[in-house]
């Protein structure tokens, strides 16, 4: 069974930092890129970051390139999210996204998210 957990979320002051996990186990964790989405009400769910297996290819939503930095650690099936300077703007759930293959096929699995709120 896949399963996604996301943790690190939580009210930050602009400017702030803030880092973000996600624990996974249910699939070959190191043969698949990973990807963190985030959801804003009344938005459409974006992309914000993504990483390929071996962690050697990061990439980022113009939104939030030279803020945010995408990381993994596949002894731990561990993929994090490292957030600076943040702004109102980067409020949102954020969750880590992965489409892989199991015994059942192939399909995109989510977590459940961790909220994100930026104010003063």
């Amino acid at each position: 069974q896949v399963q996604l957990v996301e943790s690190g979320g939580g009210l930050v002051q602009p400017g702030g930092s803030l880092r973000l996990s996600c624990e996974t186990s249910g699939f070959s964790f190191g043969s698949y890129a990973m990807y963190w989405y985030r959801q804003a009400p009344k938005k459409a769910r974006e992309m914000v970051a993504s990483i390929s297996r071996d962690g050697g290819r990061p990439g980022y939503a113009d939104s939030v390139r030279g803020r945010f930095l995408i990381s993994r650690d596949n002894a731990k099936s561990t993929v994090f999210l490292e957030m600076n300077n943040l702004n109102e703007d980067d409020t949102a759930r954020y969750l880590c996204n992965v489409f892989a293959f199991t015994s059942s096929g192939g399909q995109d699995y989510w977590g459940q998210g961790t909220q994100v709120t930026v104010s003063s």
